[in-house]
Parts: structure tokens; C-alpha cells; sequence
């Protein structure tokens, strides 16, 4: 459900959008070089929300080059004066929380209140990196009295991270957090759809950081090419689709530059027969992630139901749903926001109509609310498929919406084998009172992430990421940081005594 705001968050009544809609490079804001600009819309009223630049490769050089130059002072920056940075910037999301929040919300859809939670999330990995950053530490290898040999961690260079729609801004001020504190310098291209409040935060920490230590790239396709193939740029972060991920590293692998990718899920929710229906019904409604129409790579869009519970199951799932009812994403209020853009609301729907052709039972939703205030955004109400065959479109690809694919089984290994059959290996979230069938479920399923009755949340320290094609690489923990450093090796031999 909504996450609540917290009572010091005050939630603006008026949206209150970034000043600058130009790239920011070098401590400055430059217009694109191209001279596009394209229309931001409001996914939950259709309206738009202004121009915002559409820059090109010739912008990413520009900028690349910019946080080039930063790079060779901010790496000399003493760590612990880095971490002061990023304390003070987090202190100031906080202080901003809510007018970032509204931004995103018209930006990208996603409720108001939800995005305040963002914010904070975002505050907290700045704080929780800055607070790392004496662990950089290398080692040292005994080799004898005349020997001294150690290795020392230095950063990378210049980072790029192509972030996406679904958490804008916590992408991008969160996903930031880690390079810089390893002492990289980054650029950011944020998503297409929502770059409002990439631009808001580069706003925020103008002479708060040294110019070109944080630089923001809007733009589409060309941009995210652009610096997954720069000479310029040490190493690319995505987080982003498969097919996003594939183009990202074959570019990457002309400069033979390391890439972390964070891509697709397709992920897994079983219920053994043990399992509270009630609790498991939660468990279900809670990792479909229906606040955010299911635009969460880490959503349970798949839930396995042991026989013996699943129809309460279902029962229960049918009545929770109702919570969630579509509404204007600045709206306090709204449960539900909607679909990032016309694009993705028209792919949703095909895949319900797959799914109905292909013979899955809808419990619930399926179709456009009827609420005339709602005509002119991009919202699906919340979908519940059963009778779903792991042969079907919607138990194998991954839609990105608010659609869940519900599965019955009775045979353990049968259901494994299921479970694991799909390319992604993202989460899982398993639910049962037996020790031993959690460890081992746990220990069978192929996925980076697993909750064991739990679902959905994610802990500052707790490496996340995936198995399979669900990427590569580990965030939200000391190994993203150290992830963003090169190790060096010393050997120094020393004079023998006396000599």
C-alpha cells in the first residue's frame, strides 16, 4: 500500500518545476547543441509539462569532457571532505522532499506520497555511502623482511548511469551516491519520459559539489549510446530493459569498459500449503508494486499458489486490490498513479488481451477506469489473471504494468522447474513456516534477491541484483562502491639492513 508521507514532509500544493531545462555540465547549464528540445507530458493528465532539451552525442563530449577535467582535482578530494558533500546534499533532498516528490509525480506518474518516500530513499544511500567511504581499503601481502607489497583502491574516471522512468529521481540522486563517494566523477543521462527532476537536482547541488563533478544529459537513445560507447567515460551503469541492457554492453565492448546492469524481471512468489492465506494474499498485493502500476523491475508478477490455499488465496488477493484505485498522481490522496506514457499504456493492454486470448481467467481489472476526471492520462486499473499456464505470454515476458500471473501447482519440483524456466533471475519471494523448505527453496531458485515471508523491500547494505539476464553487478551495499574502483598493487623492496 502507499507509503505514508512523514508528518515533518509537507506536500505542495502547486507543482513547482525546474528553472533550467538545458543540459548541466562543468558547473553549468548549456543548451543542447543540436537545438531539440522535446515535450514533457504529465502521464496522468496527458497535458504537457513544458520543453526539455533533446541533446545529442556532440552534448555527451561536452559533458564527458567537462567531468574529465573535475575528475583530476575531485579524486585528490580527501574522502572523508566527500563525504561532507554528500551528507550536505542529502540534507537538502530532505529539505526538498516534497516539491521533488510533486514533480515526479506529474512527471512520471507515480503517487505523490510514494515519491516523498522516494526522496528520502535517495537521502539515505547518499548518507549511507558517504558514511563508506573509509572503506576503500586495499591490503598487504607478507613477503619477507626486505619486501613491503600492498595494493591501494582508486576510482575509475568519469561514470555513466542511464537511469529510467519508473524512480527518477531516486535513481538518479541515489545511483549517484556510490561513484561519487569512490571519487568519480559521473554524468547522467535520465529517463526520456521524466527528466524533470534530474534537472531539479542538478539545480539543488549547483555549488554544492566542484563544477563537473555531477553533470545531467537529457535526452533519448542517441545519449545513452553515446556514453556506453565514449572513450571518455570508465564505466556504464544501467538500469533498464534486456534488450537495453544487450545494445549497452556490445557498445561498452568497444572500449572494453566495465558495465553494471540492472536489468528485467520476470519474478517468482511461492506459497507453500503452509502458508497464512492472509498473509500470503498481503505478501502478493504488496510485490506487485500497484501503487506504481507494477513499473518495477523487482515486481512478483508471477505468484505460485499451492493448491491446497489457493483459492483463499485468490479471494483474498480479489478483495485487497480494491485499495487500489487509479487516481491523479498529485493527488495525496491516490493510491494508484499511472502508466509512464501512451507507448507503454497501449503495450499493457495488448498483453491483457494475450492473456485473455490464450485462456487466463481476469479476476480483476483489465480495462481503463470509468472515472471521466481520468480520460485524459494513461491509467490501467489493477489486473488479476488466473488460471494462468507457464506457456502463456503473460507468465514469460515481462510486462511492466500492473498485471499479476496467478499459477496453481501441486508438484515441488515441477513448480522449481517452472519457477526457474524464464530468462530473468531478478527476486523471489517465497512464503511458508517450514525452515527447511524456506533454506532449501531459497538455495533452489535462481534469482539474486530473495525474501523469505516477506516480498518487495530493500536494505541499505543487503547486496541487490540479479542471476541470468537480469544483470550483472551488486547495488545498494559496500561492493557497489568498491565496484566503482580499480585496485592497484605496490611492491617495494627495501635495502637489506646495514647495507
Amino acid at each position: 500500500m502507499t507509503t505514508a508521507v512523514p508528518p515533518q514532509i509537507a506536500i505542495p500544493k502547486d507543482l513547482r518545476l525546474p528553472a533550467h531545462r538545458d543540459a548541466y555540465y562543468g558547473g553549468q547549464w548549456h543548451k543542447p547543441k543540436a537545438g531539440r528540445y522535446d515535450e514533457a507530458i504529465n502521464p496522468g493528465t496527458g497535458q504537457p509539462l513544458g520543453k526539455v532539451a533533446e541533446c545529442s552525442a556532440a552534448d555527451v563530449d561536452a559533458a564527458v569532457a567537462a567531468a574529465s577535467a573535475a575528475f583530476k582535482e575531485w579524486r585528490r578530494v580527501p574522502p572523508l571532505d566527500r563525504a561532507k558533500m554528500l551528507k550536505r546534499i542529502a540534507q537538502v533532498l530532505r529539505e526538498n522532499a516534497g516539491d521533488l516528490a510533486m514533480i515526479d509525480a506529474a512527471d512520471c506518474g507515480n503517487p505523490v506520497a510514494e515519491m516523498v518516500s522516494d526522496a528520502m530513499v535517495a537521502a539515505a544511500q547518499l548518507d549511507f555511502f558517504a558514511g563508506l567511504v573509509t572503506e576503500l581499503k586495499g591490503t598487504s601481502i607478507p613477503m619477507g623482511p626486505d619486501v613491503v607489497n600492498f595494493s591501494v583502491r582508486e576510482p575509475l574516471g568519469v561514470v555513466g548511469r542511464i537511469i529510467p522512468f519508473n524512480h527518477p529521481f531516486m535513481f538518479c540522486a541515489g545511483k549517484s551516491a556510490a561513484p561519487l563517494a569512490a571519487g568519480n566523477t559521473v554524468v547522467v543521462k535520465p529517463p526520456e519520459q521524466a527528466a524533470l527532476s534530474s534537472l531539479r537536482l542538478a539545480e539543488l547541488c549547483d555549488g554544492l559539489l566542484p563544477p563537473g563533478v555531477f553533470n545531467v544529459v537529457p535526452g533519448g537513445r542517441e545519449v545513452g549510446a553515446a556514453l556506453a560507447a565514449h572513450r571518455g567515460i570508465a564505466k556504464v551503469a544501467l538500469i533498464g530493459s534486456v534488450p537495453t541492457g544487450r545494445v549497452v554492453m556490445k557498445a561498452a565492448a568497444d572500449t572494453v569498459k566495465p558495465v553494471m546492469l540492472e536489468l528485467g524481471g520476470k519474478n517468482a512468489l511461492i506459497a507453500y500449503p503452509d502458508a497464512d492465506p492472509d498473509a500470503v494474499a498481503g505478501g502478493v498485493v504488496a510485490g506487485m508494486n500497484f501503487t506504481w502500476c507494477g513499473q518495477s523491475c523487482g515486481s512478483s508478477s508471477r505468484a505460485f499458489l499451492h493448491e491446497k490455499i489457493h483459492d483463499a488465496v485468490l479471494e483474498r488477493v480479489k478483495a485487497r486490490v480494491a485499495h487500489f484505485k487509479p487516481g491523479l498522481p498529485t493527488d495525496p490522496a491516490t493510491t494508484m498513479g499511472a502508466i509512464i506514457s501512451r507507448t507503454q499504456f497501449d503495450r499493457v493492454m495488448r498483453h491483457v488481451e494475450t492473456a485473455k486470448k490464450e485462456g487466463a481467467r481476469l479476476v480483476h481489472g483489465g480495462k481503463r477506469p470509468d472515472d471521466p476526471a481520468l480520460a485524459g492520462g494513461f491509467y490501467v486499473e489493477p489486473t488479476v489473471f488466473a488460471d494462468v499456464r507457464t506457456d502463456m505470454t503473460i507468465a514469460r515476458e515481462e510486462i511492466f504494468g500492473p498485471v499479476l500471473a496467478v499459477l496453481k501447482w501441486s508438484d515441488e519440483s515441477r513448480m522449481l522447474a517452472d519457477v526457474n524456466s524464464v530468462e530473468y533471475g531478478l527476486t523471489c519471494s517465497i512464503w511458508t513456516d517450514d525452515l527447511n523448505i524456506a533454506h532449501r527453496t531459497a538455495m533452489a531458485v535462481e534469482a539474486g534477491y530473495v525474501w523469505i515471508n516477506e516480498v518487495g523491500k530493500h536494505f541499505l547494505g543487503a547486496p541487490f541484483g540479479g542471476f541470468k539476464q537480469s544483470g550483472i553487478g551488486r547495488e545498494e551495499c559496500l561492493e557497489e562502491m568498491l565496484s566503482f574502483t580499480q585496485e592497484k598493487n605496490i611492491h617495494v623492496r627495501l635495502k637489506p639492513a646495514g647495507a
